[in-house]
Protein backbone atom coordinates (compact mmCIF):
# COMPACT_ATOMS: atom_id res chain seq x y z
CA UNK A 1 0.00 0.00 0.00
CA UNK A 2 2.65 2.26 0.72
CA UNK A 3 4.32 1.88 -2.56
CA UNK A 4 1.38 2.55 -4.47
CA UNK A 5 0.94 5.89 -2.06
CA UNK A 6 4.49 6.80 -3.35
CA UNK A 7 3.85 5.64 -7.23
CA UNK A 8 0.40 7.66 -6.88
CA UNK A 9 2.52 10.72 -5.39
CA UNK A 10 5.23 11.00 -7.87
CA UNK A 11 2.94 10.38 -11.26
CA UNK A 12 1.33 13.41 -9.78
CA UNK A 13 4.11 15.24 -9.32
CA UNK A 14 6.05 14.33 -13.29
CA UNK A 15 2.75 14.52 -14.64
CA UNK A 16 2.13 18.14 -12.99
CA UNK A 17 5.99 18.96 -14.18
CA UNK A 18 5.62 17.24 -17.64
CA UNK A 19 2.37 19.09 -18.40
CA UNK A 20 3.79 22.41 -17.37
CA UNK A 21 6.49 22.23 -19.71
CA UNK A 22 5.02 20.98 -22.51
CA UNK A 23 2.27 23.87 -22.19
CA UNK A 24 5.71 26.44 -22.19
CA UNK A 25 6.92 24.89 -25.00
CA UNK A 26 3.61 24.92 -27.45
CA UNK A 27 3.01 28.64 -26.50
CA UNK A 28 7.07 29.56 -27.37
CA UNK A 29 6.42 28.18 -30.79
CA UNK A 30 3.19 29.54 -31.25
CA UNK A 31 4.66 32.59 -31.11
CA UNK A 32 7.25 32.24 -33.38
CA UNK A 33 5.17 30.21 -35.97
CA UNK A 34 2.50 33.66 -35.22
CA UNK A 35 5.39 35.87 -36.20
CA UNK A 36 6.50 33.54 -38.96
CA UNK A 37 2.86 33.75 -40.28
CA UNK A 38 2.56 37.47 -39.92
CA UNK A 39 4.21 37.97 -42.80
CA UNK A 40 1.60 35.67 -44.93
CA UNK A 41 -1.21 38.43 -44.13
CA UNK A 42 -2.72 40.00 -46.95
CA UNK A 43 -1.59 37.27 -49.73
CA UNK A 44 -5.08 36.56 -51.60
CA UNK A 45 -7.62 36.57 -48.65
CA UNK A 46 -5.18 35.42 -45.69
CA UNK A 47 -5.98 37.26 -42.75
CA UNK A 48 -5.10 37.68 -39.03
CA UNK A 49 -8.14 35.11 -37.97
CA UNK A 50 -6.46 32.81 -40.88
CA UNK A 51 -2.66 32.89 -39.12
CA UNK A 52 -4.46 32.29 -35.46
CA UNK A 53 -6.12 29.20 -36.80
CA UNK A 54 -3.56 27.84 -38.52
CA UNK A 55 -0.82 28.15 -35.67
CA UNK A 56 -3.54 26.70 -33.36
CA UNK A 57 -3.86 23.56 -35.80
CA UNK A 58 -0.31 23.12 -35.94
CA UNK A 59 -0.16 22.77 -32.49
CA UNK A 60 -0.46 18.80 -31.80
CA UNK A 61 2.57 18.45 -34.37
CA UNK A 62 4.07 20.70 -32.06
CA UNK A 63 3.26 18.54 -29.15
CA UNK A 64 3.84 15.22 -30.98
CA UNK A 65 7.63 16.55 -31.10
CA UNK A 66 8.21 17.92 -27.74
CA UNK A 67 6.49 15.49 -25.49
CA UNK A 68 9.06 13.09 -25.00
CA UNK A 69 11.47 16.62 -24.11
CA UNK A 70 8.67 17.52 -21.93
CA UNK A 71 9.15 14.14 -20.14
CA UNK A 72 12.93 14.74 -19.29
CA UNK A 73 13.02 18.29 -18.51
CA UNK A 74 9.10 17.48 -16.32
CA UNK A 75 10.51 14.44 -14.85
CA UNK A 76 14.18 16.01 -14.25
CA UNK A 77 12.55 18.72 -12.03
CA UNK A 78 10.20 16.63 -10.29
CA UNK A 79 12.89 14.40 -9.18
CA UNK A 80 15.21 17.06 -8.77
CA UNK A 81 12.47 18.64 -6.26
CA UNK A 82 12.34 15.72 -4.41
CA UNK A 83 15.92 15.06 -3.63
CA UNK A 84 15.88 18.95 -2.57
CA UNK A 85 13.43 17.48 0.44
CA UNK A 86 15.29 14.15 0.73
CA UNK A 87 12.35 12.19 0.15
CA UNK A 88 14.25 10.16 -2.20
CA UNK A 89 16.68 9.46 0.47
CA UNK A 90 13.59 8.56 2.48
CA UNK A 91 12.37 6.40 0.19
CA UNK A 92 15.56 4.42 -0.28
CA UNK A 93 16.41 4.39 3.34
CA UNK A 94 13.16 2.24 3.27
CA UNK A 95 14.17 0.06 1.04
CA UNK A 96 13.26 1.15 -2.49
CA UNK A 97 16.29 0.52 -4.32
CA UNK A 98 17.34 2.42 -7.80
CA UNK A 99 15.99 -0.67 -10.00
CA UNK A 100 12.58 -0.48 -8.44
CA UNK A 101 12.57 3.26 -8.64
CA UNK A 102 13.01 2.97 -12.36
CA UNK A 103 10.50 0.35 -13.00
CA UNK A 104 8.27 2.82 -11.31
CA UNK A 105 9.67 5.73 -13.91
CA UNK A 106 9.24 3.20 -16.84
CA UNK A 107 5.77 2.57 -15.72
CA UNK A 108 4.43 6.26 -15.89
CA UNK A 109 6.93 6.41 -18.93
CA UNK A 110 4.61 4.11 -20.87
CA UNK A 111 1.41 6.28 -20.58
CA UNK A 112 3.69 8.98 -22.15
CA UNK A 113 4.61 6.87 -24.96
CA UNK A 114 0.61 5.92 -25.16
CA UNK A 115 0.00 9.50 -25.41
CA UNK A 116 2.66 10.50 -27.77
CA UNK A 117 1.74 7.60 -29.91
CA UNK A 118 -1.88 8.65 -30.12
CA UNK A 119 -1.23 12.16 -30.74
CA UNK A 120 0.93 11.16 -33.67
CA UNK A 121 -1.79 9.08 -34.61
CA UNK A 122 -4.89 10.18 -34.37
CA UNK A 123 -4.24 13.86 -34.03
CA UNK A 124 -1.77 15.54 -35.35
CA UNK A 125 -2.01 14.47 -38.65
CA UNK A 126 -5.35 15.37 -39.50
CA UNK A 127 -4.67 18.40 -37.78
CA UNK A 128 -1.90 19.01 -39.81
CA UNK A 129 -3.15 18.41 -43.11
CA UNK A 130 -6.14 20.92 -41.99
CA UNK A 131 -3.55 23.47 -41.01
CA UNK A 132 -2.15 23.22 -44.55
CA UNK A 133 -5.39 23.11 -46.45
CA UNK A 134 -6.92 26.48 -44.38
CA UNK A 135 -3.74 28.41 -45.81
CA UNK A 136 -3.71 27.69 -49.61
CA UNK A 137 -7.79 28.10 -49.38
CA UNK A 138 -7.38 31.11 -48.01
CA UNK A 139 -4.76 32.08 -50.09
CA UNK A 140 -6.61 31.21 -53.65
CA UNK A 141 -3.05 29.21 -54.02
CA UNK A 142 -2.32 26.13 -55.85
CA UNK A 143 0.15 23.31 -53.99
CA UNK A 144 3.69 24.04 -55.36
CA UNK A 145 5.52 21.42 -56.66
CA UNK A 146 9.19 20.84 -57.17
CA UNK A 147 9.55 21.16 -60.56
CA UNK A 148 8.02 23.88 -62.96
CA UNK A 149 6.25 21.21 -65.35
CA UNK A 150 4.56 20.39 -62.03
CA UNK A 151 4.19 16.58 -60.10
CA UNK A 152 5.42 13.99 -62.02
CA UNK A 153 4.59 10.53 -60.40
CA UNK A 154 4.98 6.94 -61.80
CA UNK A 155 1.76 4.72 -62.23
CA UNK A 156 2.54 1.20 -63.43
CA UNK A 157 3.15 1.61 -67.47
CA UNK A 158 2.06 5.50 -66.62
CA UNK A 159 3.84 8.65 -66.25
CA UNK A 160 1.62 10.92 -64.92
CA UNK A 161 1.94 15.09 -64.88
CA UNK A 162 -0.20 16.80 -62.89
CA UNK A 163 0.50 20.93 -63.23
CA UNK A 164 -1.30 22.11 -60.01
CA UNK A 165 -3.27 20.22 -57.09
CA UNK A 166 -6.27 22.00 -55.11
CA UNK A 167 -6.58 21.19 -51.74
CA UNK A 168 -9.31 19.50 -51.76
CA UNK A 169 -7.06 17.02 -54.23
CA UNK A 170 -8.81 17.91 -57.30
CA UNK A 171 -6.23 17.72 -60.09
CA UNK A 172 -5.50 20.80 -62.81
CA UNK A 173 -3.76 20.63 -66.18
CA UNK A 174 -3.38 16.44 -66.27
CA UNK A 175 -0.87 14.51 -69.22
CA UNK A 176 -1.07 11.11 -68.82
CA UNK A 177 1.80 8.82 -70.84
CA UNK A 178 0.87 5.46 -71.36
CA UNK A 179 3.21 2.92 -72.30
CA UNK A 180 2.58 -0.91 -72.83
CA UNK A 181 4.86 -3.46 -71.66
CA UNK A 182 7.50 -3.08 -74.43
CA UNK A 183 7.80 0.71 -73.08
CA UNK A 184 6.35 1.89 -76.66
CA UNK A 185 4.36 5.27 -76.10
CA UNK A 186 0.61 4.16 -76.89
CA UNK A 187 -1.18 7.03 -75.79
CA UNK A 188 -1.22 10.34 -74.32
CA UNK A 189 -4.37 11.92 -72.55
CA UNK A 190 -4.36 15.66 -70.96
CA UNK A 191 -7.25 16.48 -69.45
CA UNK A 192 -8.43 19.94 -67.78
CA UNK A 193 -9.58 18.87 -64.11
CA UNK A 194 -9.37 15.47 -62.56
CA UNK A 195 -11.55 14.81 -59.31
CA UNK A 196 -11.38 11.35 -57.46
CA UNK A 197 -14.78 9.37 -57.66
CA UNK A 198 -13.50 6.58 -55.22
CA UNK A 199 -12.51 3.22 -55.29
CA UNK A 200 -9.67 4.08 -57.50
CA UNK A 201 -11.20 6.03 -60.24
CA UNK A 202 -11.01 9.38 -61.09
CA UNK A 203 -13.01 11.62 -63.40
CA UNK A 204 -10.94 13.43 -65.65
CA UNK A 205 -13.20 16.34 -67.99
CA UNK A 206 -12.43 17.97 -71.24
CA UNK A 207 -9.94 15.25 -72.07
CA UNK A 208 -8.06 15.25 -75.25
CA UNK A 209 -6.24 11.92 -76.15
CA UNK A 210 -3.66 10.88 -78.76
CA UNK A 211 -3.60 7.45 -79.67
CA UNK A 212 -0.51 5.70 -81.24
CA UNK A 213 -0.82 3.32 -84.19
CA UNK A 214 2.14 2.06 -85.44
CA UNK A 215 3.37 5.39 -87.58
CA UNK A 216 -0.05 7.15 -87.57
CA UNK A 217 -1.51 8.52 -84.66
CA UNK A 218 -5.23 9.38 -83.95
CA UNK A 219 -7.29 12.37 -81.81
CA UNK A 220 -10.29 12.07 -79.64
CA UNK A 221 -11.94 14.31 -77.57
CA UNK A 222 -14.36 13.81 -74.65
CA UNK A 223 -16.48 16.04 -72.48
CA UNK A 224 -15.34 13.62 -69.46
CA UNK A 225 -13.40 10.24 -69.19
CA UNK A 226 -12.86 7.57 -66.62
CA UNK A 227 -8.75 7.15 -65.05
CA UNK A 228 -8.64 3.78 -63.21
CA UNK A 229 -5.51 5.00 -61.14
CA UNK A 230 -3.28 3.48 -57.71
CA UNK A 231 -3.08 7.29 -56.84
CA UNK A 232 -5.56 8.59 -53.98
CA UNK A 233 -5.80 11.36 -52.37
CA UNK A 234 -4.04 9.97 -49.68
CA UNK A 235 -1.05 9.28 -51.71
CA UNK A 236 -1.42 12.75 -53.15
CA UNK A 237 -1.86 13.75 -49.45
CA UNK A 238 2.18 14.13 -48.88
CA UNK A 239 2.33 17.38 -50.87
CA UNK A 240 0.35 18.76 -48.34
CA UNK A 241 2.06 17.02 -45.06
CA UNK A 242 5.38 16.24 -45.11
CA UNK A 243 6.37 12.56 -44.07
CA UNK A 244 7.56 13.06 -40.26
CA UNK A 245 4.21 14.57 -39.86
CA UNK A 246 2.13 11.41 -41.68
CA UNK A 247 0.08 9.10 -40.03
CA UNK A 248 2.04 5.67 -40.04
CA UNK A 249 -0.92 3.90 -42.06
CA UNK A 250 -0.68 6.54 -44.85
CA UNK A 251 3.14 6.17 -45.09
CA UNK A 252 2.94 2.15 -44.87
CA UNK A 253 0.39 2.96 -48.15
CA UNK A 254 2.75 5.61 -49.86
CA UNK A 255 5.46 3.72 -49.76
CA UNK A 256 4.18 0.17 -50.70
CA UNK A 257 3.62 3.00 -53.70
CA UNK A 258 6.56 3.94 -54.58
CA UNK A 259 8.37 0.40 -53.92
CA UNK A 260 5.75 -0.99 -56.59
CA UNK A 261 6.97 1.22 -59.19
CA UNK A 262 10.47 0.96 -58.64
CA UNK A 263 11.00 4.51 -56.67
CA UNK A 264 13.23 5.27 -53.98
CA UNK A 265 11.76 4.82 -50.28
CA UNK A 266 14.64 6.11 -48.41
CA UNK A 267 13.05 9.11 -46.78
CA UNK A 268 9.49 7.49 -46.10
CA UNK A 269 11.33 4.40 -44.92
CA UNK A 270 13.29 6.58 -41.72
CA UNK A 271 10.11 8.36 -41.04
CA UNK A 272 8.10 5.51 -41.07
CA UNK A 273 10.67 3.54 -38.53
CA UNK A 274 10.63 6.85 -36.49
CA UNK A 275 7.03 7.28 -36.00
CA UNK A 276 7.35 3.47 -34.94
CA UNK A 277 10.26 3.95 -32.66
CA UNK A 278 9.68 7.44 -31.20
CA UNK A 279 6.52 7.01 -28.68
CA UNK A 280 9.07 4.78 -26.85
CA UNK A 281 11.64 8.48 -26.90
CA UNK A 282 9.98 9.15 -23.26
CA UNK A 283 10.87 5.37 -21.44
CA UNK A 284 14.44 6.90 -22.69
CA UNK A 285 14.48 10.10 -20.96
CA UNK A 286 12.46 8.63 -18.16
CA UNK A 287 15.72 6.59 -17.82
CA UNK A 288 17.84 9.28 -18.56
CA UNK A 289 16.19 11.90 -15.70
CA UNK A 290 16.82 9.43 -12.96
CA UNK A 291 20.34 10.05 -12.24
CA UNK A 292 19.94 13.65 -11.42
CA UNK A 293 17.43 12.80 -8.69
CA UNK A 294 20.53 11.05 -6.76
CA UNK A 295 22.46 14.40 -7.35
CA UNK A 296 22.68 15.85 -4.10
CA UNK A 297 22.33 19.70 -3.87
CA UNK A 298 25.79 20.54 -3.53
CA UNK A 299 26.11 19.47 -7.04
CA UNK A 300 24.31 22.14 -8.36
CA UNK A 301 20.89 24.29 -8.04
CA UNK A 302 17.51 23.17 -9.58
CA UNK A 303 18.00 25.76 -12.30
CA UNK A 304 21.25 24.32 -13.47
CA UNK A 305 19.61 20.99 -13.89
CA UNK A 306 17.05 21.83 -15.94
CA UNK A 307 18.98 24.13 -17.68
CA UNK A 308 21.07 20.68 -18.50
CA UNK A 309 17.60 19.09 -18.84
CA UNK A 310 16.70 21.78 -21.88
CA UNK A 311 20.28 20.91 -23.25
CA UNK A 312 19.62 17.08 -23.64
CA UNK A 313 16.30 17.41 -25.12
CA UNK A 314 18.15 19.87 -27.72
CA UNK A 315 20.66 17.94 -28.63
CA UNK A 316 18.52 14.87 -28.82
CA UNK A 317 15.81 16.76 -31.28
CA UNK A 318 18.42 17.90 -33.29
CA UNK A 319 20.67 14.61 -33.53
CA UNK A 320 17.39 13.17 -34.06
CA UNK A 321 17.50 15.33 -37.47
CA UNK A 322 20.54 15.20 -38.23
CA UNK A 323 20.69 11.12 -38.56
CA UNK A 324 17.36 11.72 -40.21
CA UNK A 325 18.97 13.83 -42.90
CA UNK A 326 22.44 11.65 -43.17
CA UNK A 327 20.30 8.44 -43.41
CA UNK A 328 18.43 9.52 -46.28
CA UNK A 329 21.83 11.22 -48.18
CA UNK A 330 23.80 8.23 -47.77
CA UNK A 331 21.50 5.56 -48.00
CA UNK A 332 21.38 4.16 -44.43
CA UNK A 333 19.57 1.41 -43.43
CA UNK A 334 16.45 3.27 -42.60
CA UNK A 335 15.53 1.08 -39.21
CA UNK A 336 18.70 2.21 -37.65
CA UNK A 337 18.80 5.65 -39.42
CA UNK A 338 15.67 6.18 -37.19
CA UNK A 339 16.54 4.42 -33.86
CA UNK A 340 20.47 5.45 -33.71
CA UNK A 341 19.61 8.84 -31.27
CA UNK A 342 17.59 7.08 -28.93
CA UNK A 343 20.36 3.93 -28.85
CA UNK A 344 22.94 6.63 -28.42
CA UNK A 345 21.36 8.46 -25.20
CA UNK A 346 19.81 4.91 -24.23
CA UNK A 347 23.52 4.37 -23.35
CA UNK A 348 24.43 7.53 -22.03
CA UNK A 349 21.34 7.69 -19.62
CA UNK A 350 22.71 3.84 -18.25
CA UNK A 351 25.90 5.12 -17.99
CA UNK A 352 25.39 8.20 -16.10
CA UNK A 353 22.99 5.64 -13.95
CA UNK A 354 25.83 3.29 -13.18
CA UNK A 355 28.37 6.25 -12.66
CA UNK A 356 25.84 7.72 -9.97
CA UNK A 357 25.23 4.47 -8.51
CA UNK A 358 28.56 3.54 -7.98
CA UNK A 359 29.35 7.00 -6.13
Amino acid sequence: MALKVYERYLAREIFTAVTLVLVAFLMLFAFFDFIGEIQQLGKGGYQLHHAIAYVALTLPGRAYELLPIAVLIGTLYALTQLARHSEITVLRASGLSTSGLLVTLLKQGLLFAILTLVIGEAVAPPAERAAQQLRLQAQSSMVAQEFRSGLWVKDEYNFVNVRDMLPDATLQDIRIYAFDSSNHLKAIREAHTGKYAGDGEWTLSQVEQTLFEGNRAHVERFPTMGWKSALNPDILSVLLVVPEKMSLLNLYHYTRHLEENHQKTDRYDIALWKKLSYPFTALVMMMLALPFGYLQDRMGAVSIKVFAGVMLGIGFHMLNGLFSSLGAINSWPPFWSAITPSLIFLAGASGFLWWTERR
